[in-house]
């Protein structure tokens, strides 16, 4: 009886806001291609992190004062009188470096098997302005500690926008709220960082109306040809991502309670002292490739301008890669450069955790050159001379005969 009345409600609620159907076709029968494998778990991982740091967020912003005299000191009381505070922020500062290591895999993921190409150039360029609020959240959010990195970063990166002509020092006035960092700058930075992740959460919606318009890509990188290609999301894929969600609590958690502050900076358990500069002020390890390229030029403006172009440069992938196929499984030169690529920004994020000394500015100014070439030369080179092998005639048969490149098409494919 209970169960009809539920099923009643739910028709009533469904007859005049049809949430429930929405739910049920966006989520339990969305035909999902039948051959994606664990790297498109990370796109759920994302947004699971994403309300891990919405919820650990609110709460501690219960307990932190947005001043400067008490904002270390209400962050040590977090730590030590609050119940459970130390957990709750362990979570909240581990998640902003998990969220980044899932996001920056599932870039890759979309870089390696070409998620960017038509009809996905929009869904492409929702993501990487996520990518930008996260970066823009994530800088905000590690000054309000008011640490000495958290001073000295603050201090630091905000003085880039002096570099750009006529209205530079506005900006950097404006964005300080006075003359220096201080108080005002404070308050500004705990707002916004308070506000952008709601927005992060909109773009992330419009983001999955936009994957799900013309669904997902698969690692063959070849359209779906019928019913046959496809599976419910449903219990396939929910299963499989809550495997993934598992592994990845596992490590998470590894981190959270036997080496919290191992992805932290030491200075930042030191009191902000405007008057003491540290040895080498350094970013989060998220940051350290766009601080490398920003350091690649000893001209400021040149600095400023090379690291933004850094990520605006990906919004143009879907245009720069002239190529017709997808995946980079059937492109076996795109794959070479593509690791090469990936080794790259491991390097620049090294050079970046490094004083801009001797060979360090050297390695530094090459990595950043290859970043660019790989972009804006080297992808529409590519397009244009690469020979792709042939492609599987659907999704169906290479995973019906075993995966691979089993059941590829006889014909060649043709050239662009």
């Amino acid at each position: 009886m209970a169960q009809q009345s539920q099923s009643a409600l739910i028709r009533w609620v469904d007859h005049r806001l049809p949430v429930f159907s929405f739910m049920q076709h966006e989520l339990h029968e969305y035909p999902t291609p039948k051959n994606l494998n664990y790297w498109w778990n990370f796109g759920s991982l994302a947004g699971i992190v994403l309300v891990i740091m919405l919820v650990t967020g609110i709460f501690l912003a219960m307990q932190y004062t947005p001043h400067t005299d008490h904002a270390f000191d209400s962050v040590e009381r977090i730590m030590r009188d609050v119940n459970y505070g130390w957990l709750i922020r362990y979570v909240h500062m581990n998640g902003a470096s998990f969220f980044f290591i899932v996001v920056y895999i599932h870039i890759f993921r979309g870089l390696y098997y070409g998620s960017y190409k038509a009809p996905r150039e929009l869904l492409w360029i929702l993501g990487v302005v996520i990518l930008l609020l996260m970066m823009a959240t994530a800088f905000m959010g590690y000054v309000l500690p008011w640490g000495q990195m958290s001073f000295w970063g603050a201090t630091v990166i905000t003085n880039l926008f002096s570099a750009v002509p006529l209205v530079g020092e506005s900006v950097v006035t404006w964005l300080w709220g006075g003359f220096s960092v201080d108080n005002p700058t404070l308050n500004r930075f705990f707002a916004l960082h308070f506000l952008l992740p709601f927005v992060i959460v909109g773009v992330v919606v419009v983001h999955i109306l936009a994957l799900h318009q013309h669904g997902s890509n698969n690692p063959l990188g070849i359209d779906r040809k019928g019913p046959q290609d496809a599976i419910p999301f449903h219990p396939y894929y929910t299963v499989k991502d809550l495997f993934g969600l598992g592994v990845f609590l596992i490590a998470f958690a590894a981190f959270v309670f036997f080496a919290p502050n191992y992805m932290g900076h030491p200075d930042n358990y030191i009191p902000a002292n405007p008057l003491v500069t540290p040895a080498h002020i350094v970013p989060e390890w998220y940051f350290l490739p766009f601080y490398a390229i920003l350091r690649a030029v000893p001209d400021k403006l040149g600095g400023v301008l090379l690291m933004f172009g850094a990520v605006a440069v990906l919004f143009l992938v879907p245009w720069l890669d002239t190529s017709r196929v997808r995946s980079a499984r059937f492109r076996p030169v795109y794959r070479q450069f593509f690791w090469l690529l990936l080794v790259d920004c491991v390097v620049l994020g090294w050079v970046g955790a490094n004083p801009p000394e001797g060979a360090f500015i050297t390695i530094g100014r090459i990595a950043t050159a290859w970043y660019f070439l790989h972009f804006l030369v080297i992808l529409p080179l590519l397009g244009k001379l690469e020979r792709p092998l042939p492609l599987p005639t659907s999704i169906s048969t290479p995973v019906l005969k075993g995966g691979g490149l089993a059941g590829a098409s006889a014909a060649p494919m043709e050239k662009p």
